[in-house]
């Protein structure tokens, strides 16, 4: 498959979440995303100009008025995330494992305000997080949040199944 053939499928299934994604067509439209949305990062700051904020007192930092990247965002979210889900399809696995790493983060979260309440963090009392026997399965989570995204992105990078797995036959017939 090739880079127009892939910007274009994953444009034309564009809510389809059903079949499968081969690899060239995913990470072809992920190259797509990226080199568009730097491109545009430099036409957004040409014609609307950079914003000078100020983090903290005598810090400041310069940010694009996004405009086009932000509309182009919006425009590529569901089909970058329906490919994505295909792609996970072609690797036998759920499309959920997609968002694994998200799950992770949100259990973090559940347990944190559940069990200590969400002013830890503006109280400036996270090390009350790590006290006690339960600690341990925070800090497991923690790790697991951080080495998520690397597990999805090896996902992502397996080869297709070359046969026909629950969510279809394969994309493109893998000679061996």
């Amino acid at each position: 498959m090739t880079f127009s053939q892939s910007v274009r499928t994953c444009f034309s299934k564009y809510f389809t979440f059903s079949g499968r994604a081969s690899r060239p067509e995913y990470w072809w439209f992920f190259l797509f995303i990226l080199v568009a949305s730097f491109l545009l990062g430099i036409i957004d700051a040409a014609l609307f100009g950079m914003s000078e904020v100020e983090i903290r007192p005598g810090e400041t930092e310069y940010r694009t008025n996004s405009v086009l990247g932000g509309l182009f965002g919006l425009a590529t979210f569901i089909p970058s995330i329906a490919a994505g889900w295909r792609r996970m399809h072609d690797t036998g696995r759920s499309g959920l494992f997609l968002f694994y790493p998200l799950i992770v983060m949100v259990g973090i979260f559940t347990y944190v305000g559940l069990f200590h309440g969400f002013g830890v963090f503006t109280d400036g009392q996270i090390d009350t997080l790590f006290e006690g026997g339960a600690s341990l399965i925070l800090i497991l989570a923690i790790i697991v949040f951080f080495l998520s995204p690397f597990l999805v992105l090896w996902w992502l990078s397996r080869p297709t199944q070359p046969e026909t797995n629950e969510w279809g036959p394969p994309p493109v017939r893998v000679t061996q």
